[in-house]
């Protein structure tokens, strides 16, 4: 049984890495991103207990499984339930690069054009990494890769398909 908990940055490669692992390793696979924001404009989190009731349900549907996010009050909901943490702290640079060349989202956006136009946002966010300090950041990542005392490996570059 693998439970698996892969984060990073915007545009580390969570989504990429997450949906190779499901596919090659029959896990089910989540996305933080559908249980972190209420659909208000502008964008505001979901209360943490509701998050968590999501997350509760799916660990109870799913006896293997890969949850992906950024968010590291998320993660730690279920850091418990997880055998396995992959941090992919790639640098600044590669995770803009990677957000430039990001195809479409449809679980995130209605359409290409509709993420395009946050993309300048975004790349703030990505370039903001290290000197935020939210549940978000860098500093927050470490803090939940540091306090899991499972098996974990961090890694610094792409992730490549075979």
């Amino acid at each position: 049984m693998s439970n698996i908990l892969i984060f990073g940055n915007s545009g580390s490669g969570k989504s990429t890495f997450a949906k190779h692992l499901a596919k090659t390793e029959s896990l089910a696979h989540f996305d933080l991103d559908t249980i972190a924001w209420l659909d208000t404009s502008p964008p505001r989190r979901m209360p943490l207990n509701e998050s968590q009731l999501a997350l509760n349900i799916f660990i109870a549907e799913h006896a293997s499984w890969v949850i992906e996010g950024c968010y590291a009050d998320l993660l730690t909901l279920v850091l418990p339930n997880a055998s396995e943490l992959i941090f992919l702290n790639l640098s600044i640079e590669q995770c803009i690069e990677n957000a430039k060349n990001r195809l479409w989202e449809p679980h995130k956006y209605p359409s290409k054009a509709a993420q395009d136009s946050n993309l300048e946002m975004l790349l703030k966010w990505i370039a903001d990494y290290a000197v935020r300090s939210d549940e978000l950041s860098f500093r927050a990542h470490m803090e939940l890769f540091d306090s899991f005392e499972g098996t974990k490996r961090i890694v610094t570059k792409n992730f490549q398909q075979s």
